[in-house]
């Protein structure tokens, strides 16, 4: 049977650690496995490849040698791993309810995933048009600091994007499409967003404030409006259809899109920058808002509806 985020209220916790606490103690765990895995990683690259590279990591020296495998290094077991650990730990060994925090089933409408491909797309001009409303913001000069860390990590994404040929295309799309989904589901739309589901006692405020932290967790101030839009489609897909594997999906359709056009960019098989903002006119925008709080009506209907019978 699938949960609703109603009945998921209904069913109450299995663990007696109030939801604050279970937050807190979540946090614990996962700043610890993060510095764990950042020691780790830090340890291998300069076992591998010596100081000079974990100094080159550090300040961004792109063009250091062995810069790109050292840094999938401590970014798979400084960030990725660390992302996937804590939640499971968390889930087994705290709250003793994978399935109710983590939502790995697969009992969900199947057509609820071809509503959020469609939405995934149709929604771009909405997405612009956050991201154009973000770059305009103006920082205050002892702000400057996230300009400068955002610069940062536009070079290091540039790095991890750079694609010679298809191989090198389908290790991104699992490595920055599939693999980035799961865990970053499994940790915000699956531990967090359930905790905040069951320590407010509303959906909506959970879902929204979830995303609000997932695009903070992101430390990219002038994509904080689009990615925390994204957090929100990523939650009411989790929150109705009751699986984890519906955000994931729609988060893995967000960042394969993103490899491939920059692949195709790269390759100049299209003429259009992948970070350009301004495709869209706002008749365009209006008609991507309408668009996706209609495919959020219908994707609700089907999880609903579904539900309802299988009850009956």
């Amino acid at each position: 049977m699938i949960n609703t985020p109603y009945k998921e209220l209904d069913k109450g916790d299995k663990s007696s650690v109030r939801p604050w606490l279970q937050l807190l103690i979540f946090i614990c765990i996962f700043i610890g496995v993060l510095i764990l895995g950042n020691l780790i990683g830090m340890g291998i690259v300069t076992a591998l490849y010596g100081l000079k590279t974990l100094l080159a990591l550090g300040s961004v020296t792109v063009t250091a040698p062995h810069f790109v495998p050292a840094l999938w290094i401590v970014q798979i077991l400084g960030t990725t791993l660390p992302i996937f650990i804590a939640p499971i730990m968390f889930a087994r060994l705290v709250a003793n309810d994978l399935q109710g925090y983590i939502k790995p089933g697969f009992r969900f409408p199947w057509l609820l995933l071809v509503v959020i491909f469609a939405l995934m797309f149709l929604s771009n001009p909405l997405i612009e048009l956050l991201s154009n409303i973000n770059q305009k913001m103006i920082l205050p000069p002892w702000l400057k600091w996230m300009r400068d860390s955002e610069d940062s990590a536009q070079k290091v994404m540039e790095a991890i994007l750079k694609m010679d040929n298809i191989w090198d295309v389908i290790a991104d799309v699992l490595m920055i499409g599939l693999l980035t989904a799961i865990v970053e589901e499994f940790m915000f739309r699956g531990v967090i967003q359930t905790i905040f589901i069951r320590w407010t006692k509303n959906t909506h405020v959970a879902v929204w404030i979830t995303a609000i932290l997932f695009s903070a967790f992101h430390m990219e101030f002038f994509g904080f409006l689009p990615r925390l839009m994204l957090g929100v489609f990523f939650g009411y897909f989790v929150a109705w259809s009751g699986s984890i594997w519906t955000g994931v999906w729609a988060h893995f359709i967000n960042n394969s899109t993103v490899v491939v056009v920059t692949y195709l960019f790269q390759k100049k098989i299209i003429n259009g920058e992948p970070n350009e903002q301004h495709m869209f006119n706002y008749i365009g925008y209006a008609i991507s808002f309408v668009t996706v709080v209609f495919l959020l009506f219908i994707y609700k209907r089907i999880a609903v509806v579904k539900d309802q019978i299988q009850v009956e």
